[in-house]
């Protein structure tokens, strides 16, 4: 195969997506929920086994012999400071999503929590904000760490290239990742991850035109959304053509310090004994019933929440782990394996559950004397909701300003650890890929997005992406064995 073929078939694919979601959304949408009733009904307990295992695999490593073992050779120092690899890790993953459901899912877990509990309850309140600590804590940070490590390990202490099928040649061979089985495994890896980032890159300008009707009145129409993505199209294609050690690093310290100031400025403005209360009580809750939520599914009784909330982020973080394992593996050289797992693991999962413990609790206390149908009708649109609970504290305006400030930056942030990485991973594993690419796969995320959200839903789109990432997990379990059976054929390590 020729060294651009990942790149033009992956492309055609995403070029197909484009038309296909914009002349048939609605039979999109039935095909993408088909795929996904089929996966969580099927796989749902392979995804909840897998993310156990993931968390399990990471803390063995760490702790183990081959946590000292450095990614790159013994004598490789870090590219970046601590606090600028922590800002990169987070700004280029997932922080996007944070913001948008810090308001809306505890809400919706006390609205409408599991079969069991009663609604608006303090059982209920309990049980909303551990979950949202279990799930965008540790299960998510854990699956992008596996894949991270992987590709770390083999590009900077091996030598090999950043391509995902690498990571499993002490199991197949390198015949195997060098013929069509790694160009497959190579470009699947792609095709997930364009379709994931645009979904939730889409989910950021839904809130950011959400902040802007709620603030100024300006209309949610087609022009609105079509002028935000033109516009910060061009800033991250801008960033990601200047590197890594300008662009992203620049934008991402800036977006790390905006979300420091944004937290420590809705503590000052919030309930804040209501807030420290619930950190104590709910990282309690969190370290006891740990591994009864971690586990749970029904054997025997109704499994829509955990189909419908669970099993969804696992199969969601596992869309992004291409891109995001692989950004985290270039900005990761010269640490070893044990300082990897701390970062990219413990670290933001702990700076997770105080932005939770804080937004959770403004959230909860503005709701206290509402009916259930009132907040349930809030949470009906996420984009808007934390505007709404925000409205009912001091300097709504200032905090719903540099929550818009803070969704464009981590929409920019996120798009150019993401263009990136599929430049990366459609020019053969070369951590400096062509410029040309860096903008091509720019203008694709940029216009799925646009296309679905005028089309009114990016649910299809979302759907399906998170329901094709049933091969791909299967990848990520392989990966576990194949690192420690080269690891230990390393005598020194």
């Amino acid at each position: 195969m020729s060294h651009n073929s990942v790149f033009v078939w992956t492309l055609i694919i995403a070029v197909g997506v484009i038309v296909y979601g914009a002349v048939y959304s609605s039979t999109l949408g039935e095909i993408s929920g088909a795929c996904m009733s089929w996966v969580s009904y099927y796989f749902g307990w392979l995804y909840i086994l897998s993310v156990v295992s993931f968390i399990g695999f990471c803390f063995w490593i760490s702790l183990s012999k081959y946590g000292k073992v450095k990614l790159g050779k013994d004598d490789s120092e870090p590219e970046f400071s601590a606090f600028s690899w922590y800002a990169m890790l987070f700004c280029g993953s997932t922080g996007i999503g944070l913001v948008f459901w810090s308001i809306a899912e505890p809400l919706s877990h006390y609205a409408a929590p599991p079969y069991g509990i009663e609604a608006g309850t303090i059982n209920a309140i309990d049980f909303s904000i551990r979950t949202c600590y279990l799930h965008w804590g540790i299960t998510q940070w854990v699956c992008f760490a596996v894949v991270g490590l992987g590709i770390a390990y083999f590009q900077f202490r091996k030598g090999k290239n950043s391509q995902l099928s690498n990571l499993l040649s002490p199991l197949v061979g390198e015949k195997q990742v060098n013929g069509w089985f790694g160009k497959f495994i190579d470009g699947f890896s792609v095709v997930v991850s364009f379709a994931g980032v645009a979904t939730s890159l889409g989910l950021g300008v839904s809130q950011i035109c959400g902040g802007l009707h709620h603030l100024f009145g300006i209309p949610k129409t087609e022009n609105t959304i079509l002028m935000i993505i033109i516009l910060i199209t061009l800033v991250f294609i801008i960033s990601a053509v200047t590197g890594i050690y300008r662009g992203i690093k620049i934008l991402s310290n800036l977006n790390t310090y905006l979300a420091l100031a944004l937290l420590v400025l809705a503590f000052i403005v919030g309930p804040q004994i209501t807030i420290l209360n619930n950190l104590t009580n709910s990282v309690g809750q969190h370290i006891q019933y740990f591994f009864q939520d971690v586990f749970m599914i029904n054997a025997f009784g109704n499994n829509d929440w955990v189909m419908n909330w669970r099993v969804f982020y696992y199969a969601w973080f596992v869309a992004w782990v291409p891109f995001v394992g692989m950004f985290v593996a270039r900005i990761s050289k010269g640490r070893t394996i044990r300082e990897f797992i701390t970062g990219v693991v413990i670290v933001p999962t702990l700076f997770t559950i105080l932005w939770l413990s804080v937004f959770s609790a403004i959230a909860l206390n503005a709701v206290q004397d509402w009916s259930l149908e009132s907040v349930q009708k809030l949470i009906a649109s996420p984009e808007t909701a934390v505007f709404i609970v925000f409205s009912n504290y001091p300097l709504s305006q200032v905090i719903s300003i540099m929550i818009i400030v803070l969704l464009g930056v981590f929409f920019i942030t996120s798009a150019d650890s993401a263009t990136y990485s599929l430049s990366v991973m459609t020019s053969n594993g070369d951590i400096n890929p062509p410029v040309y690419k860096k903008v091509v796969w720019g203008i694709v995320v940029a216009t799925i997005a646009y296309i679905l959200l005028s089309a009114g839903s990016l649910k299809p789109l979302q759907t399906i992406s998170i329901a094709a990432t049933l091969p791909f997990l299967v990848i990520m379990i392989a990966v576990m064995p194949a690192l420690v059976k080269d690891l230990r054929k390393t005598p020194k390590e």
